[in-house]
Order: C-alpha cells, then structure tokens, then sequence
C-alpha cells in the first residue's frame, strides 16, 4: 500500500525520524550520519536557481526532492506554494521541520526516497529538485518518477552541479556513474513535454555551506503539456 501525502503532518508537529520511511535503509544511513557530522550542512538560503527559475510561476502545488534541511521548502511556502518536501535524512528532516515553524509555514513532510514515496501521479504544478542524489537504476526509475509527479501543465525543474556527470570515481567512493544527471532525464522526455530551459550557468550561490565550491550549473526547465 502506498502513503498518502496529504496525510503528512504540518510543520508545526514535531517532526519523528523513525515513522515511516520508505526506502534503503543503507541510504537513510549515509545521510543521516552525513547531516549529523554538523550542526548544518547547508546555507540556510534557498538555492539561487531555484528564485530565478520561479520568478514568473504562478504559486500551486510543489514537490522539493531532497528537501535537506529546508530552506528551498520554507521559501516556497512563504511564497504561497503548498508544499510536499521529501527527503531521505530523518536528521535533515528534523532540522527542516524546527526551521519551518520558526517561518510558521506548513510544509508537509515525506521521509522517503523518491522512488517509494508513493506519490499521487500527476499532482504538482512543479516538481523542483536541486542538487538531488538520486541513484541510478536501469529501468531509469528516478528520472520516469520525476517526469510522472508533474501535472499537464506543470514544470520540472532539475538543477545540478555543472561536469560532476564526466568526473571519475574518487577515493571517497563517490562515482558519478552511480547517479541521475539532467541529461538522463531530458533523454526520458517524449512529446508530452516542451523544453523551457537547457543551459549551463553561472551558479548564484547562498554564502556558506557545503558546496560553495561549485561554480557553474546546469539548469534544465522543461513543461508537460498533457
């Protein structure tokens, strides 16, 4: 059985890191003992691609995948938007939680990964994803979720750190191989779908936290026309 999302509670109850998750456990893991090795990870700014792409959108329904600790979330619903926010990291989702009812903003929270969430098809007039994690699969399960969550006449919009697609795999462990690029979603789009914006950018950076160090990004807003 899959959740409901309008189900979720505002942002004004405590946020429970142990209810319901859906998805790899190895992945929550990760994360969270990644959130948890600082006090905040991120800028605490909403991502500067993400303003200037929503500039000209009318408020509606939204989906910010991988929601971190927030602060794309919290703008949005100051903005007007009803906002669905998913993310991995029960940590990450603690923190976004205390940083909405500081804004008082409802946002409904979804702690899963995108691919379990269960998320009604069709049910976001925009889909925002912004530096997302997203693993690759070969039935390309993570850009087909993407694409369905977008009503007829909503946007997608994928944001991501310009060549991380061509880099080798490091020491860490990190290998791009193993990730959703834009590319990969545009090649899924059929002709339901129109192509706004495509391009590699200078990146409008939040000052601090982690990956400041990215310069460029690329941008892709694409438009679902039924």
């Amino acid at each position: 059985m899959t959740e409901d999302i309008t189900a979720k509670s505002p942002s004004s109850d405590i946020f429970s890191a142990g209810d319901g998750y859906l998805g790899d456990p190895a992945v929550r893991a990760e994360w969270d003992n990644r959130y948890a090795d600082r006090g905040q990870l991120w800028s605490g700014q909403p991502n500067g691609a993400l303003v200037a792409e929503v500039a000209g959108l009318t408020p509606g329904r939204v989906l910010d995948v991988g929601c971190g600790e927030g602060a794309d979330a919290v703008w949005l619903a100051r903005g007007g938007w009803d906002v669905t926010a998913l993310e991995v990291s029960g940590v990450a989702l603690e923190r976004a939680t205390g940083h909405a009812r500081d804004a008082d903003v409802d946002v409904r929270w979804v702690h899963a990964a995108l691919t379990e969430a269960g998320l009604a098809p069709a049910s976001f007039d925009l889909v925002s994803a912004q530096y997302p994690a997203l693993l690759r699969t070969p039935e390309a399960a993570a850009e087909r979720a993407l694409l369905a969550a977008v009503a007829p006449g909503g946007v997608l919009l994928l944001v991501h750190h310009a060549g991380m697609e061509a880099r080798d795999a490091d020491e860490s462990g990190f290998d791009p191989a193993d990730y959703v690029w834009p590319s990969m979603v545009t090649a899924q789009l059929t002709d339901d779908w129109v192509v706004e914006v495509d391009e590699q950018r200078p990146r409008v950076a939040p000052d601090g936290g982690a990956g400041a160090h990215h310069t460029d990004d690329v941008v892709l807003r694409a438009r679902r026309l039924r």
